[in-house]
């Protein structure tokens, strides 16, 4: 956004836009019944982070048990939901944040900051529920964990890398905010 002269009113939706994307990423990997699927066929195995369905081999209906009947399906599911409430926090931040004519970018930190603490526990959930489901679940055929996890991971990832450009946003303020003169490289022959 500094080094290529961008302008501030033009380029100062991007990062809350972002947090709208990350926030969209959270949603679908909440809702989403592809946390681990079977690999190959017969589909006999679906989990999402709420509960594991599964279906005999030959087909027939599936019969779904919720994971929150176990202590780390409870803690998986909470340490992402609040990771997940956190970002949503600091999307409303942001918006606030540069809505404001005057920018204040103490605030601006501190919502980066807040991103670092919901990375930290949206990353604690996508740890628990792998590792304590390959234990406790009995699973058959080849199983993979699939797309709603990829984008919990997602998610979790774009908390870390907003939290870096919201907490050195403030390192290049005058720069944002047009009070440097530019510096031009030419010299005449």
């Amino acid at each position: 956004m500094v080094k290529y002269g961008l302008d501030y009113t033009r380029c100062r939706w991007i990062l809350p836009l972002l947090l709208g994307i990350g926030v969209i990423f959270g949603i679908i990997a909440l809702a989403g019944r592809g946390w681990l699927e079977s690999q190959t066929l017969p589909y006999v195995h679906q989990a999402s982070l709420w509960e594991s369905c599964t279906r005999p081999g030959k087909g027939g209906p599936w019969t779904c048990e919720s994971l929150m009947g176990y202590a780390w399906g409870r803690a998986a599911a909470a340490t992402y939901l609040v990771g997940f409430l956190l970002l949503v926090i600091c999307f409303a931040l942001a918006i606030i944040a540069f809505a404001i004519d005057t920018l204040r970018f103490n605030f601006i930190r501190g919502i980066g900051g807040l991103l670092f603490v919901a990375a930290v526990f949206s990353i604690m959930g996508l740890v628990i529920y792998p590792v304590k489901f390959s234990t406790e679940i009995q699973m058959t055929g080849i199983n993979m964990f699939s797309w709603a996890y990829g984008f919990g991971w997602t998610t979790a990832i774009m908390e870390i890398c907003l939290g870096f450009f919201f907490c050195c946003l403030p390192n290049y303020e005058d720069q944002i905010l047009g009070n440097v003169k530019p510096t031009y490289f030419y010299s005449s022959p």
